[in-house]
């Protein structure tokens, strides 16, 4: 494996063996946590058909969400599968979760998915506000 110089604190890294393996996804990843508040809360309008800023609903309530243990919203019914599964929700966790739930934690209730890389980073941006 040849490995070079870091950039933006990522090893890009490529196999000699014929089969690459792209850092892209760990680096929209870091690339990503400089989201626009204002625009993640017009965003976040897309979540309110399940999740409130300070109410449980189909989803649990997001308030205080950075920073929290995945499942821990005493009187929200979580999946079993969140509840087990040790997630902290720090920007990384979130930023995959928001790419893909399910594949996150299987078993999981939560299926909406946000691509655009963006997009997942004002949401997350803006929900670092809400404490």
């Amino acid at each position: 494996m040849k490995r070079d110089r870091p950039r933006n604190g990522l090893v890009a890294c490529a196999l000699l063996a014929g089969t690459c393996i792209a850092a892209a996804s760990i680096a929209s990843v870091n690339a990503t946590f400089s989201g626009d508040v204002a625009r993640g809360q017009a965003l976040y309008k897309g979540c309110e058909g399940c999740h409130s800023i300070n109410d449980n609903d189909i989803g649990p309530r997001h308030r205080g969400v950075v920073g929290r243990r995945a499942g821990s919203v005493e009187d929200y019914a979580y999946s079993a599968a969140l509840k087990s599964s040790g997630l902290i929700w720090d920007e990384a966790t979130l930023d995959r979760w928001l790419t893909n739930p399910s594949a996150l934690v299987p078993g999981t209730k939560m299926f909406f998915k946000i691509d655009d890389p963006q997009s997942r980073a004002d949401i997350i941006a803006y929900l670092k506000e809400q404490k």
